[in-house]
């Protein structure tokens, strides 16, 4: 999940202590930046300070990336490798929208493995809202699937999940029950009325590790 946020004129913050530094910042047509993962444990959510100056006006824009899943959709079709957690010892590169000479990338906020964290506590906060948002939505699916599949099968438990999950959507429009919904209707358009069980159960199953995962990581550890 990428979130982000922009304001002008803002005032450059303190250089934060982290394990995550910026090895390299391209600036240009082809602006990129690259930071490393100098600590020991894996990196889950972190967030970058873009800032420039243009026309006398500086802008600063906010870049925040949570990758706490992709313990688990890692590999998968429409995973983004950029979202993956950021390994100890490992380097990546991000694309930035074209930055003029001068221009400068900060890390501000890090979330860790372990669930502690450090940075901007506004930006930290607001990950952390939004994993335990994901949490209970993640637990609305899988209650959702094994009501379902406790007493339909087959055309039915498509139709029934169909209606869950629309109704669910109506009340919340995050990913869990988005993506729940697409899968059920992805199955009930290609799915031969054999291997239907076979696919929501499949479907379920991962579901259910995504929230477990959700649960880990929704509530932020103090040291």
């Amino acid at each position: 999940m990428l979130f982000m946020a922009a304001a002008a004129s803002a005032a450059a913050t303190d250089a934060l202590d982290t394990p995550l530094v910026v090895d390299q910042l391209v600036t240009g047509a082809s602006s990129h930046v690259r930071v490393h993962n100098a600590g020991k444990q894996s990196i889950t959510a972190w967030s970058l300070a873009i800032t420039s100056e243009e026309n006398q006006v500086t802008h600063r824009v906010i870049h925040a990336a949570d990758g706490y899943l992709s313990e688990i959709t890692h590999g998968l079709p429409q995973s983004s490798k950029l979202l993956d957690r950021i390994e100890p010892g490992e380097s990546r590169d991000f694309p930035l929208d074209p930055l003029p000479s001068g221009s400068r990338v900060e890390v501000v906020a890090v979330v860790f493995d372990d669930g502690t964290a450090v940075g901007d506590e506004e930006i930290i906060g607001g990950i952390f809202a939004r994993r335990l948002k994901e949490r209970d939505a993640f637990r609305s699916v899988v209650d959702a699937f094994n009501e379902v599949l406790r007493n339909e099968h087959g055309s039915a438990a498509l139709e029934a999940l169909r209606e869950r999950f629309t109704a669910l959507l109506q009340r919340d429009e995050s990913m869990p029950c988005r993506a729940a919904l697409d899968a059920v209707e992805t199955y009930a358009r290609g799915a031969n009325a054999d291997q239907i069980d076979q696919s929501l159960n499949t479907y379920a199953a991962f579901v259910a590790r995504e929230y477990d995962l959700a649960v880990k990581h929704a509530a932020r550890k103090h040291p």
